[in-house]
């Protein structure tokens, strides 16, 4: 039987280090678990993950874990902590005390595991904010002290959102439960020491998160679209934070995990993921490897500078457009291109929530090669984003988008996705996370079965009995304080399909939360209550017609019933239609 390989955190003259079985390790990592043979081929050693149980679809972490260790890989595990902007109420006794025994079974569960490097207590779970909640702060060393009483082999670390407002103070100061301090920094990555000199700490940190300057950091249009680099300026980034975050505090920093090693949705399909969604790897792959080891690749990713337009971004309806980009590739291979228009998602700051790709708009290219493209733009107003992807031989990518907008007031066009693999995406953000959240996962990429396309939502709630839920808002986290929502008239049903997993899940569903309590309330609330699904997809159906469906904030929500074993079930093909 396998046993743990130690790990030790130790103060020198030179200053911190981490010693893996009594040997020196610097963490050279990545977030995600995706194509891990890569990595270490890469010169990479170690990977993050976010939470300790159900990280790949159905799989127990053991697979993950056993697959890393076959390739020399260590796994920071994850154990995650519930959000206020998702409802977990750290006030709550019981939902935290819920939240520590899930927290020790992860714990207890993989202990002994020789993959596992350190323990990743909670990410982001003070907030965007100041982080100034105690109550948040002290679950969290709770939870750390614990662990080191059941695990002494591995550290203890806690991820924030940046180091800004109280986050040095408490993690530092505050929390003796807690050894090493995890950032999560893009932008910002480049200030980190600064800030952790002017505000006093003490403990070593961990770039948990870097990557790709944020959303939320680059320059915005006059409608607030943010203008997201290239990939070629994201490779050279990621370099910049890694020297400036990393390198330069060799006596503090332990290593770091790039953001991230695989495919997401955030913002854009393109922002964040190093690979694209069709598994080709960006200058960020290039970057990295030369970084962790040394040596680039032989065969470079192709470089592309931003997209230039003949005309304003803004522009009529119907308006024909010429792009024209400057490419190249490194070693002179043939390079193939593709133009794609997407519907713009309008969210850019949901902190890492699931959100489904809006479907490419056919039809409206109708010249492109490598350099240029003529693009006919929709008749419909609103805002798009053009992208460009392009190829080399060796299947090695880079990007570059622009935003666009449409001048005219938006029409709600029916039938109106909330999550469609064909038809495109609603406003509505899956942000309301309700009751026992701690017990809840939303993964809205699984690829198992799904109804149409490619994939599905797939919800699982580990609680036992209580109940769990999830709304998806417009905007993002609107409880009614926020104006917002969807005109809707003329829809009469909002219809989806589902099924259990084993089937026996009962689940309850609606339209509309927010009652005229609120500032903002929904115009309607309609639901269907106790059904029971059965393993086999089935279509669903809330009827709407007569309701005032001129401000539809919560466009969707579904509700599980716990019980004593977990609750999976899977949802797809959810839109209003008339």
């Amino acid at each position: 039987m396998a046993e743990a390989i130690p790990v030790e955190l130790k103060k020198t003259e030179q200053g911190w280090q981490l010693l893996r079985g009594g040997e020196p390790y610097f963490i050279r990592g990545a977030g995600g678990h995706d194509s891990l043979a890569q990595l270490a081929e890469a010169g990479g050693n170690s990977i993050r993950t976010w939470d300790g149980l159900d990280v790949r679809g159905d799989e127990d972490l053991r697979v993950l874990l056993d697959e890393a260790h076959a390739l020399g890989l260590s796994v920071s595990v994850g154990i995650w902590l519930g959000h206020e902007r998702h409802g977990f109420d750290y006030d709550d006794p019981k939902q935290v005390e819920v939240q520590f025994n899930r927290s020790r079974d992860i714990v207890m569960r993989y202990k002994d595991h020789p993959a596992v490097l350190l323990w990743g207590i909670g990410n982001e779970m003070e907030g965007f904010e100041n982080g100034e909640n105690p109550a948040i702060w002290k679950a969290v060393n709770d939870i750390a002290a614990m662990v080191k009483e059941i695990d002494p082999n591995h550290p203890t670390m806690t991820t924030t959102t940046f180091v800004h407002g109280e986050r040095i103070d408490w993690v530092h100061n505050k929390m003796p439960a807690i050894d090493i301090h995890g950032i999560n920094a893009y932008g910002g990555a480049v200030v980190i020491p600064q800030f952790l000199d002017d505000g006093g700490a003490s403990k070593p940190y961990v770039m948990t998160e870097f990557g790709a300057v944020g959303a939320w950091e680059m320059p915005k249009t006059a409608w607030e679209a943010p203008i997201e680099q290239t990939s070629t300026d994201k490779a050279a980034f990621y370099e910049r934070a890694y020297n400036e975050a990393i390198l330069s505090q060799p006596h503090r920093a332990l290593g770091g995990y790039a953001f991230i090693w695989g495919h997401k949705m955030e913002g854009t399909p393109t922002w964040h993921g190093m690979f694209l969604a069709d598994g080709a790897p960006t200058g960020a792959i290039d970057t990295m490897t030369r970084l962790w080891s040394g040596a680039a690749p032989e065969n470079l990713a192709p470089r592309v500078e931003p997209l230039r337009i003949d005309r304003s971004a803004e522009m009529d309806p119907g308006t024909t457009l010429k792009v024209e980009v400057a490419v190249s590739d490194p070693e002179g291979d043939e390079i193939t291109a593709r133009w794609v228009l997407l519907p713009e998602t309008n969210d850019f700051l949901t902190g890492g929530d699931f959100r489904p790709t809006p479907a490419e708009i056919d039809g409206v290219v109708a010249e492109s090669s490598v350099a240029s493209a003529t693009i006919e733009m929709p008749a419909e107003p609103g805002a798009y984003r053009l992208y460009y992807y392009v190829y080399d031989e060796a299947g090695k990518a880079a990007t570059a988008n622009l935003p666009l907008l449409v001048k005219g007031t938006p029409r709600t066009r029916l039938p109106l996705a909330v999550y469609d693999d064909t038809f495109d995406t609603g406003p509505w953000a899956p942000s309301g996370w309700m009751g026992n959240v701690d017990a809840l996962t939303v993964d809205g990429n699984h690829s198992g079965n799904p109804k149409t396309g490619e994939h599905c939502i797939r919800i699982r709630y580990e609680g036992v009995y209580n109940w769990a839920g999830v709304a998806w808002q417009h905007p993002s986290g609107n409880w009614g304080d926020q104006d917002g929502g969807y005109n809707l008239e003329g829809a009469t049903a909002l219809e989806f399909w589902a099924r259990g997993k084993y089937g026996g899940e009962r689940i309850s569903f609606g339209v509309g939360l927010l009652g005229t309590d609120r500032a903002y309330p929904d115009s309607a609330m309609e639901k269907v209550e106790n059904v029971d699904l059965t393993d086999e997809w089935t279509l669903y159906r809330v009827p709407l017609k007569g309701a005032d469906l001129s401000s539809i904030k919560t466009g969707f929500f579904v509700s599980i019933e716990g019980r004593t074993s977990p609750v999976t079930f899977y949802l797809d093909d959810i839109r209003y239609i008339k």
